[in-house]
């Protein structure tokens, strides 16, 4: 295939080549694109580092295949409704401004328009759940003390009402019983740029990368200072040199941070009158975060990064498939058609994720001495964990959700993929004691990958306009 006329031609994988449907054109920068489109993407391109995946198959796949049915699956009822805790303080400083801008703000749901399915209890999404909730509902109304309830059913709900706390879990989780917590809808509260910025922006970047990504105080992080920067050459020896496991904290991290300022950039407040606001994509954002030239070679590297985190987050998806195949298992809103309607797609969703041709290999993390891999792995564990709860830092309200529900799903997808052998002796039918997922695991899980699956969708609009810049 050749891209851009008389333009070199290109020998793309042939994984891409299957995932492409008829007549869809792919633009590579062997072409002839504009130099702003070159600047931002041509080391945007071909395989990923520790990985057997390339960024053409990536695109193809997401923008042809999973995106547009992810988006559907959002919409619904069962995903749009996240319950959270805005209110939290921050843990770490005493600094607790919030951020006055009015585009800062969230509005909370009033309890009326939350279905009654959601607002029954969040456990109540698998039908053994629902059995044993109703059980315990039951002695409750007939003033039954607790011993009246089987063994088996106590058992059974200190496993669904606990288990946040056990070690597998990846995030400081809100209570979502406590009287803070408010279910916010998503598609209401999009995320975009809020005009939040300046040094308590940075303040959290800044704590995340420097006291929670294994980096040492005396490495710098690339155009972190103009005084004595080396171009990045002394971190990157230094991320070259240390273990797959750390250097894919970083890439994590990282990757995560790109897909936030590409929302930024795609969904800028670009007209602000008395009769309307207009949003739309900012160029100029996109080009000051990731242009090759502006950053320093550090933008090219950003979008890499998310790219990782997009693979990262779909292995899991294909990882957690039998949990959710489970004949029990509901996305419970009380509307029994249509939660059988959202499951099926759901099915078909994940079922596409482990269609994928290149799937990340995780079996390379945490290998080798076990008594070694297991405290790196509970050191990776705890460092994301950390990174969760700097989110009650965040100034912005607006910003503060949509962290914490990304910083959620991603250690959702963490847990699932170190939790394989859990998932592989789940019964059939009954609770699952070994692996489970709350819902609010679950809402975050899918909408973190769908902001990802977004920022991939929104490089190639990006790509496209730059291309027609000179």
């Amino acid at each position: 295939m050749a891209a851009g006329g008389g333009g070199p031609r290109l020998l793309l994988p042939a994984a891409l080549l299957l995932l492409l449907p008829a007549g869809a054109v792919l633009v590579l920068c062997g072409g002839q694109p504009g130099a702003a489109e070159r600047r931002c993407f041509c080391q945007v391109t071909g395989h990923l580092d520790d990985c057997t995946c390339d960024v053409e198959t990536i695109d193809a796949f997401n923008n042809y295949k999973i995106f547009p049915r992810l988006n559907e699956l959002l919409e619904s009822d069962y995903f749009r409704y996240y319950k959270v805790n805005l209110k939290k303080p921050c843990p770490f400083w005493n600094d607790n401004s919030h951020c006055g801008i009015r585009d800062c703000a969230v509005k909370p749901c009033p309890s009326d328009e939350v279905p009654d399915g959601i607002r029954s209890g969040s456990y109540k999404y698998l039908e053994e759940a629902n059995k044993l909730a109703e059980e315990c509902e039951e002695a409750e109304r007939l003033g039954a003390v607790d011993g009246s309830l089987s063994e088996e059913t106590q058992r059974a709900m200190l496993q669904w009402t606990r288990h946040d706390d056990s070690s597998d879990s990846f995030c400081e989780a809100d209570d979502i019983l406590s009287p803070d917590t408010e279910y916010v809808d998503l598609l209401l509260n999009p995320e975009r740029y809020t005009g939040y910025k300046g040094p308590d922006a940075w303040k959290i970047w800044n704590s995340i990368y420097e006291e929670n990504c294994f980096k040492p105080q005396n490495v710098k992080r690339p155009l972190e200072s103009d005084r004595g920067d080396d171009g990045g050459h002394a971190f990157y020896k230094w991320l070259k040199g240390v273990c797959v496991e750390k250097r894919a904290f970083y890439r994590l991290i990282s990757g995560l941070h790109a897909s936030i300022n590409i929302h930024l950039s795609a969904r800028y407040l670009l007209q602000d009158t008395w009769s309307e606001k207009k949003w739309g994509p900012n160029v100029t954002e996109f080009q000051r975060r990731f242009d090759e030239v502006i950053t320093r070679g550090e933008g090219p590297r950003r979008l890499k990064n998310l790219y990782f985190l997009y693979l990262i987050e779909l292995r899991a998806l294909s990882k957690v498939l039998p949990f959710f195949e489970r004949p029990g298992f509901q996305l419970y809103t009380g509307n029994k058609s249509h939660d059988a309607e959202m499951k099926n797609l759901l099915l078909d969703i994940l079922h596409l994720a482990k269609s994928f041709p290149l799937h990340f290999d995780e079996n390379s993390f945490f290998a080798g001495n076990k008594k070694e891999a297991a405290k790196l792995k509970e050191e990776f564990r705890l460092h994301f964990k950390n990174i969760s709860r700097i989110m009650d830092c965040v100034g912005c309200f607006k910003c503060r959700l949509w962290g914490k529900l990304q910083t959620q799903g991603l250690g959702t997808a963490l847990k699932i993929l170190f939790s394989e052998n859990l998932i592989k002796k789940m019964p059939e039918s009954g609770p699952s004691y070994g692996f489970q997922l709350t819902r609010q695991e679950i809402v975050a899980l899918f909408n973190a990958f769908g902001r990802i699956s977004t920022s991939v969708r929104e490089l190639e609009n990006f790509r496209n306009i730059l291309q027609n810049m000179r």
